[in-house]
């Protein structure tokens, strides 16, 4: 089997984008590996809550969302326009909420990063892969 892609442009929103992103990859993952694989899909749908929730509140929000399937592996990617790349806070700010989701991704995904815009472009895409069932 090919790769197969599915993009959801955002365009920078952030009202209601991480309920529109989960329900996105969640149709996604249900073509790709079927509705019984609940456990792969719950930990995909954590992280891509994550890595969008960290593009609004860091990033003025999210520009797209790209979910690259290919036997065995799913790929998320997540642009916005800050050039900035993700940071784990050394010490944690009890004052403020979060914070935990660069951590989920050290644990919940095989590899992540970020990666600059393409040239003439502001902005990054921060990406993880999982290792999915094979189907």
């Amino acid at each position: 089997m090919a790769e197969q892609t599915r993009r959801l442009v955002l365009g920078g929103a952030t009202a209601g984008v991480v309920a529109r992103c989960r329900d996105f990859t969640r149709r996604a993952l249900a073509d790709w590996l079927g509705p019984e694989d609940s456990e792969a899909g719950d930990d995909v749908l954590l992280l891509v809550s994550e890595v969008v929730t960290n593009a609004c509140l860091h990033a003025g929000g999210p520009r797209e969302l790209v979910l690259r399937h290919s036997p065995g592996m799913l790929r998320v990617e997540v642009s916005d326009d800050s050039p900035e790349p993700p940071v784990r806070r050394a010490t944690r700010d009890r004052s403020r909420p979060g914070g935990h989701g660069l951590v989920l991704l050290e644990r919940l995904a095989k590899n992540w990063g970020s990666l600059p815009a393409p040239e003439g472009r502001s902005g990054k895409t921060v990406w993880l892969e999982v290792t999915v069932p094979a189907s």
